[in-house]
C-alpha cells in the first residue's frame, strides 16, 4: 500500500523536530510518526475528482462525475483536507512558512511517486495572479510543485506558459455557483499544447472550478489530457 510505505519512516540518530507537536521526528521529515497518523487519508476515493468515496464501496466514480464530469481527465489527492493537514496549509501559505511547505510537497511527491503510473509531459502549477503573487511573495502551487518535479523528474512550466488574467476574487468566501462565475476566463495559455499530457499542481482542490477553469483553457490551446493533482481534497460542501 501507498499509504504504508509512506508511514514507515526511517530512523535517524540525528532528526529535525516535528513541524506540528515540536518533539524530536525521529525520521528524515520534519513530521514524526504520531503526528503522521494523525493526517486523514484520502484512501478511497473518486478517480475523477477524488472526493471520498464510502468505505468498501466496489465504485470508482462518484454520482456527480457520471452525472456532470469535469473539464479534467482524473484527480488524484492523498489527504483530506482536515486537521491538522489545514493547519499546516495555513501555515504555509498565510505566514509564509516555506518549511512546511516543503515538507507537504515531499508528502505529495512520494504518493505520487508511488502510485503515478503515467508521467505528464509538463507539471503546471495554479497561476497567481500578479497582484496576488506580490501581496504574497510566492506562489504556494509553485512551491508545491518543486519537490514532485524533482522526484518525479518532470518539466514545471515556466511562468509565462498560462497567466492569470483576472484578479479574482479570494475562493475560499464564495459558494461553489459563485467561484465558477468568478473564475470564467480567468486564464489565458501561452504556448502551444497540441497533444501534451499536463498535469495541474495546487493545494487544495474543493470544488473544483479553479481546475475547471485551468483545464478548460489547456483543452482550448490543444491539451490531449489533463489530469489534477492536488495535497489535500474538501468535502464537496466546503
Amino acid at each position: 500500500m501507498v499509504y504504508g510505505r509512506m508511514e514507515r519512516l526511517w530512523q535517524l540518530p540525528f532528526s529535525p523536530d516535528c513541524l506540528l507537536c515540536g518533539q524530536r521526528s525521529h525520521s528524515r521529515r520534519e513530521l514524526c510518526s504520531d503526528c503522521m497518523r494523525e493526517l486523514s487519508w484520502n484512501r478511497h476515493c473518486c478517480g475523477i475528482c477524488a472526493a471520498p468515496l464510502p468505505e468498501q464501496s466496489p465504485i470508482r466514480s462518484c454520482g456527480a462525475c457520471l452525472k456532470d464530469p469535469p473539464a479534467w481527465d482524473g484527480a488524484c489527492s492523498p489527504l483530506l483536507y482536515a486537521w491538522p493537514l489545514n493547519q499546516l496549509l495555513q501555515r504555509f501559505k498565510f505566514n509564509s512558512d516555506l518549511a512546511t511547505g516543503k515538507l507537504l510537497g515531499e508528502l505529495l511527491a512520494e504518493y505520487l511517486a508511488a502510485g503515478c503510473s503515467t508521467r505528464p509531459d509538463l507539471l503546471l502549477p495554479v497561476p497567481l495572479h500578479s497582484a496576488r503573487l506580490r501581496q504574497r511573495g510566492f506562489n504556494q502551487a509553485r512551491e508545491l510543485a518543486r519537490p514532485v518535479a524533482r522526484r518525479l523528474r518532470l518539466s514545471i512550466a515556466h511562468p509565462g506558459v498560462c497567466v492569470r488574467i483576472k484578479d479574482t476574487a479570494v475562493q475560499s468566501e464564495l459558494d461553489a455557483v459563485a467561484r465558477r462565475r468568478n473564475l470564467r476566463s480567468a486564464f489565458r495559455v501561452n504556448r502551444c499544447l497540441a497533444g501534451a499530457h499536463v498535469a495541474i499542481l495546487d493545494d487544495v482542490l474543493t470544488t473544483g472550478a479553479t481546475a475547471s477553469a485551468l483545464s478548460t483553457a489547456l483543452r482550448e490551446a490543444g491539451a490531449a489530457r489533463v489530469q489534477v493533482w492536488c495535497l489535500a481534497r474538501a468535502a464537496r460542501n466546503a
